[in-house]
């Protein structure tokens, strides 16, 4: 499970919603509700296509050292 930072405003009749740590991570709806879920999936494609970018553009040639570094980041 990983949490992200999320806004949301108004927008003359509709809602933009924006993961803050996401980048690419947009969208709109016609309420705050239906900006929320599309947020969601927004957040869904964006991580996994970042995530399929990675692999593609990983050294195929070397050896990968692949580690998971944790920060407590503000």
């Amino acid at each position: 499970m990983k949490t992200f930072s999320t806004i949301f405003f108004q927008d003359g009749d509709v809602w933009i919603g924006k993961a803050l740590d996401l980048p690419g991570a947009v969208t709109q709806g016609k309420t705050l509700d239906e900006a929320k879920t599309n947020l969601e999936e927004a957040i869904v494609l964006v991580w996994e296509t970042m995530q399929e970018l990675n692999r593609r553009n990983l050294p195929r040639d070397k050896k990968v050292y692949r580690e998971n570094i944790e920060l407590a980041l503000k």
